[in-house]
């Protein structure tokens, strides 16, 4: 959920300083471009839906719910592509049950979630946060956003790995078609890749055969954390996502944004204010901690999003999904191969280092982000504070390259 109350979002009309945004509607629109653009994300999204859904066990319904009335609440409000993703750390801690003393339970995501929207909400409206992201150097930034970038290109290669031919081909058709309008390159990854999948594991098909619209409504998760749910969901799953959360779903999207669409300014404080509402959305209706990850947008506009009717194209996608097929969404997720997901991931992470190739001029700028870029394509948060540390040990000449 967004904030409806104008100026305080920190959405507004912004004189440009660049001219490269892909477009200057300051409508929504809903072609074919943003119909290809809505899938742009799917290397990040499915995977981490399908894991809390098979191995924490939560309820699809919940996670698509707040999935989708967040991304149709984000492209009405924002009106760019301005992406709703799972946040990594948590999901990543959460799925692979990392911690060692505690099992993470459906009702410590849901307080992970609450207590998320909690932090953000009050750095958002107390103005801190917009205060702590204009203290980060611009290297740190860039740093960042590369990384995140290259980050997302490895692990793309990695799932291309698993079928290496067909990831081939279907990257070279990509390239080839990045730019048509009349055959978008999304829909050939997504209807070439559901053809691959049918062929080389006929048990889909017969599995999509058995799957029935089911309707579901939607319920309140309090009921079901406990106080053990929430020391876990705020001490071992919310509380370490603060610092990636600052640098990848608050500076470096707003950062984007900003160098995308310069007509539709945003800051950090209205930022915050919008991960903590839709956090505490969706930890109240049993879904999973969320963020706008850059790399989201990177993904969408890629693949042909301008404006934010991507980003409600395929939150009404999840809706749907959710109210009618809930119950078979794992199956329905199997018809995307890994190798195709890997495509996607990849041209997102390309799209995403690309915008961050401005090193500055100067030689400790340029030494600083290439540190940062690569501490952050193992640890967000950690390339955050060594980034920080480096340039400030290199601006008082702790440092001399």
């Amino acid at each position: 959920m967004l904030p409806q109350v104008g100026r305080i979002a920190g959405m507004k009309e912004s004189p440009a300083t660049e001219s490269n945004a892909p477009t200057r509607a300051l409508g929504n629109s809903f072609d074919r471009m943003e119909w290809a653009g809505a899938f742009g994300d799917l290397g990040t999204l499915v995977p981490f839906v399908v894991a809390y859904i098979t191995l924490l066990h939560l309820d699809p319904f919940g996670i698509l719910f707040a999935f989708g009335v967040s991304m149709v609440a984000a492209g009405i409000y924002y009106r760019t592509p301005f992406p709703v993703q799972p946040m990594k750390a948590i999901g990543a801690a959460a799925t692979t049950q990392a911690t060692q003393t505690f099992t993470v339970t459906a009702g410590a995501v849901y307080a992970a979630s609450l207590a998320t929207g909690v932090i953000w909400l009050l750095l958002g409206l107390t103005g801190l946060a917009k205060r702590v992201a204009a203290l980060i150097a611009r290297p740190v930034t860039t740093g960042i956003i590369l990384g995140l970038g290259i980050g997302f290109m490895v692990e793309g290669i990695k799932m291309m790995a698993n079928a290496w031919i067909v990831a081939a081909v279907a990257l070279a058709l990509t390239l080839l078609l990045l730019d048509s309008r009349r055959f978008p390159a999304m829909f050939l990854l997504l209807i070439g890749g559901a053809a691959y999948q049918l062929v080389v594991e006929p048990q889909v098909l017969a599995q999509l055969s058995g799957v029935k619209p089911e309707l579901r409504l939607p319920e309140l998760s309090f009921t079901s954390i406990t106080w053990s749910d929430v020391a876990i969901g705020v001490l071992l799953l919310a509380l370490p996502q603060v610092p990636l959360t600052l640098g990848n779903a608050i500076v470096a999207i707003t950062e984007e944004n900003n160098r995308l669409f310069p007509h539709r300014f945003v800051n950090e404080r209205g930022v915050a204010i919008s991960t903590g509402l839709m956090n505490i959305f969706s930890g109240s209706v049993g879904g999973v901690p969320l963020c706008h990850g850059a790399g989201g947008m990177a993904g969408h506009v890629r693949f042909g999003a301008h404006t934010g009717g991507a980003i409600v194209i395929l939150g009404s996608i999840l809706l749907v999904l959710a109210f009618l097929f809930s119950g078979s969404i794992a199956t329905l997720f199997s018809i995307f191969p890994k190798a195709i997901l890997g495509v996607i991931l990849f041209m997102t992470g390309a799209q995403l280092a690309l915008g961050s190739c401005d090193f500055g001029k100067q030689k400790n700028d340029r030494f600083a982000t290439l540190v940062t870029a690569a501490f952050a394509i193992w640890n967000v948060g950690l390339a955050f504070v060594v980034g920080m540390a480096l340039v400030q040990a290199l601006r008082r000449g702790w440092i001399k390259l």
